[in-house]
């Protein structure tokens, strides 16, 4: 197996560090973070069809989601 050597900040190091799993190596955190990218224009269209009942299931969940959200961010923010 060829390897490379990568140099990084220590910030950067940090937040890769962070994003590693247990017993994960750093080449597979980059693979895993740089891996299958999904576009969302695949999703286009995945709801058609659906019936309006379970449509706005999900949009009230997203939109409590959304609030819940955006109260943490608040807090965080307001801890400075």
């Amino acid at each position: 197996m060829v390897v490379k050597t990568v140099t990084l900040t220590k910030d950067a190091y940090d937040a890769l560090a962070a994003m590693k799993n247990e017993g994960e190596s750093f080449s597979e955190v980059v693979r895993r973070l740089t891996g299958s990218q999904i576009l969302l224009s695949s999703f286009a269209g995945a709801w058609k069809g659906a019936p309006d009942s379970e449509v706005e299931k999900v949009r009230q969940f997203l939109n409590r989601s959304d609030r819940l959200s955006r109260q943490k961010l608040r807090k965080l923010v307001n801890r400075r």
